[in-house]
């Protein structure tokens, strides 16, 4: 049969009532999309990630009255509130949303693929790893720019460090693409345990720990990886260039344009800063530790 969905766009403070209200209203189900392109980073600990513009999409049976909805979402909500209604013809939504991710290149070798799709190249590095909350699967920019930096490197029996590891994508990458060791740091315990189904799902399990950034033992890696933010990056650089042996590549994204040269210059006594890499609005700071 065909439904009926309610669309409200609102702020992140709000997506949780408007979420209770959809409900309360009778809605099967709840959906919250982002309504403005805005990255989800490294959230803080045990918080779930939600966008600053938010999109709450209620599903209704089709003879819902959608007069007395939206009437209810106004005095709730605010008369101004920004409503939409939309008839939805009767599909396999499940189908449906597999449908529309593919499998994407990374450089030369390395490809990342939905489990339910065939890779195009069964002679390439491909990595299994399916959509998931808050985590990403390469298709943002930061992630691509550190994706095709490890396409083009040299892993093979390397130590490696992703630090800020989310779902585990460069982690795995780099296991697949060689690296004899990877160390997985995240702040959040859904990350981490992401991270491990996902090593274990593309076989590479046995090469990769998992640790909360205080457990993580004293090393220094030939390779360390961060994607977060300029912030953390800045504030971490003591923590990050210490895990970095001397001659040792620090990869660095989570940047704004207008934010690498503080970042750069923050790294830049204690590494021989790379030019810039940028993708759309971002950038890929890399680096080789000196001594």
């Amino acid at each position: 049969m065909p439904w009926i969905q309610v669309k409200v766009q609102t702020t992140g403070s709000r997506a949780s009532q408007v979420e209770d209200q959809l409900l309360g209203l009778g809605a099967v189900s709840v959906t919250l999309e982002d309504s403005r392109d805005q990255p989800l980073l490294e959230p803080p600990p045990g918080a779930t990630p939600i966008w600053d513009d938010t999109t709450v999409s209620g599903l209704f049976e089709a003879d819902v009255d959608t007069d007395l909805i939206c009437a209810a979402l106004r005095s709730e909500l605010g008369a101004d509130v920004p409503l939409r209604v939309e008839a939805l013809e009767d599909k396999d939504w499940i189908r449906e949303w597999m449908d529309s991710f593919e499998p994407i290149p990374f450089g030369q070798r390395l490809w990342v693929c939905p489990s339910w799709r065939t890779p195009p190249d069964p002679d390439a590095v491909n990595m299994l790893l399916d959509p998931g909350l808050a985590f990403g699967t390469g298709t943002h920019e930061t992630t691509a720019l550190c994706l095709r930096w490890l396409d083009s490197a040299d892993l093979a029996g390397k130590t490696v460090v992703d630090y800020g590891c989310g779902s585990g994508i460069l982690a795995i990458a780099a296991a697949l693409l060689g690296a004899r060791q990877v160390y997985c740091v995240d702040n959040d315990p859904q990350a981490l345990t992401a991270t491990r189904d996902n090593a274990e799902r593309n076989q590479v399990a046995d090469r990769l720990q998992v640790f909360a950034p205080g457990a993580l033992p004293p090393l220094q890696a030939e390779v360390l990886l961060a994607n977060i933010l300029a912030g953390p990056l800045i504030s971490l650089a003591p923590t990050l260039a210490g895990l970095v042996r001397p001659q040792g590549h620090l990869v660095l994204s989570g940047i704004l344009v207008d934010q690498a040269a503080a970042v750069s210059e923050r790294y830049q006594t204690l590494f021989d800063m790379e030019p810039p890499v940028t993708d759309g609005d971002w950038v890929r700071l890399a680096g080789v530790k000196l001594g």
